[in-house]
């Protein structure tokens, strides 16, 4: 069996040390889906939505979230991001909010990524749950990352655009 990465020798939580490790540039792709409600649907199509412009604050929240994933994830690396977007997309009755995160480092942004991604989709639920509470968040998960010692890694279902 292999050892965990965050227990010491005698079974205590700590914090990976990467200080051997190189610095590769690295990325990571993470999404969220919201399924909304035919209401809020209409709110976001008419610009309606009571708390504001839904898109431009998501966006706002998951970079908020990324800069800040060190000091929410227990033992996570705080990193120096280089980069980090937020595209937000209505497919039907789903928004589907992708985030993307880079640095170079010794450690991938994997973390960044799915905060971004999270936190970008409890904010389309405050924002909207005045018109509705019954949204619901799914499918939060990985999509890609590149970097580090184990290279790139994809998705099953994620393609390349």
């Amino acid at each position: 069996m292999s050892q965990l990465t965050h227990l010491n020798s005698s079974g205590e939580a700590h914090m990976v040390d990467v200080s051997e490790k190189v610095d590769t540039a690295r990325s990571a792709i993470a999404q969220s889906q919201v399924q909304l409600t035919d209401a809020i649907i209409v709110a976001i199509s008419d610009s309606t939505v009571p708390k504001g412009d839904l898109y431009a604050t998501a966006r706002i929240s998951g970079i908020q979230a990324a800069k800040k994933t060190s000091d929410l994830i227990p033992l996570c690396h705080p990193l120096p991001l280089s980069k980090v977007s937020i595209d937000i997309e209505l497919q039907g009755n789903i928004l589907v909010i992708t985030a993307v995160c880079k640095t170079t480092g010794k450690t991938g942004v994997e973390m960044e990524a799915l905060t971004a991604a999270s936190v970008a989709a409890l904010t389309v639920y405050d924002m909207c749950k005045g018109l509705d509470k019954g949204m619901v968040i799914s499918q939060t998960r990985l999509l890609e990352k590149t970097g580090g010692k184990s290279g790139r890694w994809l998705s099953e279902d994620h393609s390349i655009d």
